[in-house]
């Protein structure tokens, strides 16, 4: 009796134990809007993206940019995007998100910034080493970009008891690089609301 008891304590333990451990994974759509905790996720970021730069092709710049070069497209670079946020938020998963944006308007021309643009700059000098001459890329003949987009992350979060609401805005600046003229300046707001 006294066995068939530790036993039946025995297993119980061991199903509440393991019970308790098993968790759920499913797939779903990359664009499905899923907000668990409230606070900045890949939702917020795609959408802040797209509406940032629908904004900011709308701007006047453009058209004055094509006056005075001929109709050519502006080329714009893709600067640092900071996180002024109490939160962690991987600003490149934004800046991303604005390139791609860019790109699939049409509007403009995107050329690389940053560590992609140095690893660029590798490939072009090991080509001169180790490509024939005549598929070498040369030197001298990247396109240099018109204007620069700057901008940051912030947030203010106000909280009672179990309450919380999160305000976030996104603000953008757009530079002429020879200028340093701020062609074009928007900003994004989000407001959460978070009942724990």
């Amino acid at each position: 009796m006294k066995k068939t008891l530790t036993a039946l304590v025995l297993c119980m333990t061991l199903g509440v134990t393991f019970s308790g451990c098993r968790h759920k994974v499913e797939r779903v759509a990359v664009d499905e809007q899923i907000d668990l905790s409230g606070r900045w996720n890949d939702t917020d970021s795609r959408l802040v993206a797209e509406e940032m730069v629908s904004q900011v092709l709308e701007g006047e710049w453009i058209a004055a940019h094509q006056r005075t070069h001929r109709g050519q497209k502006p080329v714009v670079i893709v600067g640092l995007v900071y996180n002024n946020t109490s939160e962690h938020i991987d600003a490149n998963t934004f800046i991303k998100d604005v390139e791609k944006a860019f790109v699939k308007s049409g509007r403009v021309r995107l050329v690389q910034a940053g560590e992609k643009r140095e690893e660029l700059r590798k490939e072009r000098a090991a080509q001169q080493d180790f490509a024939s001459s005549e598929t070498a890329k040369k030197w001298g003949r990247e396109l240099g970009a018109d204007y620069m987009l700057q901008g940051d992350i912030a947030s203010i979060t106000d909280q009672y008891k179990k309450e919380k609401v999160v305000y976030y805005q996104t603000s953008l600046e757009l530079s002429d690089l020879e200028t340093n003229e701020v062609v074009w300046i928007g900003d994004k707001k989000l407001k959460k609301y978070i009942v724990k």
